[in-house]
């Protein structure tokens, strides 16, 4: 069995996305695959593509054929353009605890029973 890494077209008339696909040379381009690589969207602009690379290369180690794009999208890939496949999200440190609950405490102001609307109520109650 030959081994092609290429484009399986997808999405509608006039607005295609391609996923890249490790498939059997003898399968269609729309039909049986082996396993999801990536995706690349053309329309997309700024970085319109994403492959898991090490997976690319396990099937490039085991006799995989590139097609002409994807050559080109994993030659990219490697450059460091595209979307990162497995791209942690950026971690945003926290406020200090003592800081945070010193301030919230100096901006909250401290309510005395007197003050309260309740508490004036009860003695005009009790005054008549």
């Amino acid at each position: 069995m030959s081994v092609k890494i290429r484009l399986r077209r997808m999405g509608r008339i006039n607005k295609p996305f391609y996923r890249v696909v490790a498939t059997d040379s003898r399968c269609s381009n729309t039909g049986r695959f082996l396993e999801t690589l990536g995706w690349y969207d053309p329309d997309r602009s700024g970085p319109n593509f994403s492959l898991k690379l090490d997976r690319v290369d396990y099937w490039k180690s085991n006799g995989a054929i590139f097609s002409d794009t994807v050559k080109s999208l994993v030659r990219k890939s490697r450059k460091g353009l595209g979307v990162a496949a497995n791209a942690p999200a950026p971690v945003e440190e926290p406020a200090p605890v003592a800081e945070s609950a010193e301030a919230a405490a100096a901006e909250t102001p401290v309510e005395t029973p007197a003050e309260t609307p309740d508490a004036t109520k009860e003695e005009k109650s009790d005054a008549s």
